[in-house]
């Protein structure tokens, strides 16, 4: 028997003994555990600029109330796109060594089969769900996964006790389980195979329905949960119930100039971004909202319409779980952590059969598949350069709160810079849970984020120092943090083709390159690229999504 597999026998004994226990030692057993309950919501491609307390116009009350009571953070960075965010935010590690180093959809041919590019959570990591349910915590997941499709990497092997769960990347939001392609797509319901989902299903709803469902089952046995729910929404397509479709009709009739200018105005004045920041401007490829024709303005702004119904009907289920914990009395003991995996998608697909938006009237129900585009990305990303898929500061700044059990004072906004991998760190923390450096026999990579618990409890502002550094990699794109420099390499057209320099205090919206006005910072931040790409066995593909072939390596007097 393999290590791995002795350890999980004597783990099964040892529940089947504590069941027993139970049975014999009632009040023991029912004993409250006294640790907090955790909450992990994600949002799939919200902006920044999507949420009532960053800034936007859509209705967001129930998130607004967690930011009420909470700590909004303006400078948390995430990665440009779901599945290598998502694998940082369950194992503190980077997602080159959490393998998902690029999209399991994308890996390139000079990446596959090497370390850090499996496609799923690799065994170099402990996902924060096996750790919590080793140490006695209830662990639950409704929505989407995304880091591995076979058996032994779904959720149910990962952690969690109890699943309902869209296994790949995305789909329809109703009960006809179709993928982009009209392909069915894999459900699993508490580790086995779903072959069809409730008459009525739709993911915002059902998912979140899971995950109270999930708790009430287990809720009198005194053990503190951590319940991750990984909502769909906002992700395209756009679909909802039929009451939710027409909540916004007109609201964007101005168009999407106007309502980017107006959400930055309102973040401007919350305090998110500075008074003087200045957005990125208008993509060349985008039309001023005036040069469209009469047909094309009432089309474009009724696919915001449906985008923003579905961040408010998103909201308004977080409501439901939210207030069934205060009804449960749950709600004071549990720590609250909201999030957006990436950018707002700006990114088209062309979409044919099975889907079919030929009737405009019928936009936004089961079969039609509506996306925005670019120029409402735009909108939803507030001042910063591009979306999903860059890793500019539209497709990595993400909205994030974090309120409830262990967070000192009320409605605050942290300006500190902060990362996705922080988010395990700070969970372990506030469970009194350490992490190990070697489980089942193997060694474990150690925690690259940092615990925002003395943030959280108004010990101290920040958790980096200003020659505190972070990195990114992704489709051949690269980017450091240090302070509040930002050097950005992103392949043409996107950007230069080479390494540019950005003061994000003075500059958010990455516009004035000031690499040649500043060369030994440049210079430094290349440096701390270059151990990036060495710790995290970073290899830039020799083909990608984004850019082509123009990701690979840039020559040596090519790189300033």
């Amino acid at each position: 028997m393999s290590d791995r597999g002795w350890c999980r026998t004597v783990r099964a004994v040892i529940g089947a003994l504590s069941a027993v226990a139970a049975l014999i030692f009632p009040v023991a057993a029912h004993a409250q555990d006294t640790r907090p309950n955790i909450l992990l919501i994600v949002a799939d491609d919200a902006g920044i600029a999507d949420i009532g307390s960053f800034g936007s116009e859509i209705r967001t009350p129930n998130i607004d109330a967690l930011a009420s009571v909470g700590v909004r953070f303006t400078q948390f960075g995430v990665t440009a796109t779901c599945s290598p965010t998502r694998s940082m935010m369950l194992s503190g590690a980077d997602n080159h060594v959490a393998g998902l180093g690029n999209m399991a959809e994308f890996i390139a041919p000079n990446q596959k089969g090497k370390p850090g590019y499996e496609g799923y959570l690799s065994d170099r990591i402990v996902p924060v769900s096996t750790l919590l349910q080793d140490a006695g915590y209830h662990t639950y997941i409704a929505g989407k996964w995304h880091m591995g499709e076979e058996p032994d990497r779904w959720p149910a092997a990962r952690g969690f006790s109890r699943d309902l769960t869209l296994i790949p990347g995305g789909g329809s939001h109703f009960d006809d389980m179709w993928g982009a392609r009209g392909e069915k797509q894999l459900y699993t319901q508490n580790g086995k195979v779903l072959e069809s989902l409730r008459p009525g299903f739709h993911s915002s709803e059902d998912y979140t329905a899971a995950i109270i469902g999930n708790i009430e089952e287990s809720r009198s046995d005194g053990k503190p949960f951590f319940a991750y729910l990984a909502l769909q929404a906002p992700h395209d397509p756009f679909q909802l119930p039929d009451e939710w479709r027409d909540k916004y009709k007109g609201r964007y009739d101005q168009g999407y100039d106007a309502t980017r200018a107006a959400r930055i105005d309102r973040m401007k004045k919350l305090g998110i971004v500075a008074p003087t920041a200045v957005a990125f401007l208008r993509l060349p490829n985008v039309p001023a909202w005036t040069d469209l024709s009469d047909e094309d303005r009432r089309q474009s702004a009724r696919r915001m319409e449906l985008y923003a119904a579905m961040v408010e009907h998103m909201d308004s289920n977080i409501g439901k779980l939210t207030s069934y914990l205060k009804d449960k009395n749950l709600y004071d003991n549990t720590m609250i952590i909201f999030l957006s995996d990436n950018g707002p998608e700006g990114n088209e697909m062309k979409m044919g059969a099975p889907w079919d938006n030929s009737k405009f009237e019928d936009w936004g129900k089961k079969g039609t598949f509506i996306q925005y585009g670019a120029a409402w990305a735009q909108a939803s990303a507030g001042p910063y350069r591009m979306f999903k898929g860059f890793l500019s500061e539209g497709g990595i700044r993400s909205p994030m709160i974090i309120a409830g059990k262990g967070v000192a004072g009320s409605g605050r906004i942290s300006n500190a810079v902060t990362h996705v991998m922080d988010v395990p760190a700070t969970i372990l923390t506030a469970a009194n849970v350490s992490h190990p450096k070697m489980y089942e026999g193997r060694e474990i990579e150690p925690l690259q984020g940092k615990s925002l618990q003395p943030i959280l409890d108004k010990s101290r502002e920040a958790v980096r120092g200003p020659s505190d550094w972070i990195g990114w990699e992704l489709f051949g794109n690269r980017a450091i943090r240090e302070g509040d420099w930002k050097l950005l390499w992103l392949c043409k057209p996107f950007g230069s083709g080479r390494w540019q320099l950005y003061d994000l205090k003075a500059d958010p919206g990455e516009i004035n390159d000031v690499a040649a006005s500043h060369p030994q910072v440049r210079d430094r931040l290349i440096g701390h690229w270059r151990t990036y790409a060495k710790k995290n066995n970073v290899i830039l593909p020799n083909t990608s999504p984004i850019c082509g072939k123009a990701g690979r390596e840039a020559p040596p007097d090519d790189e300033k």
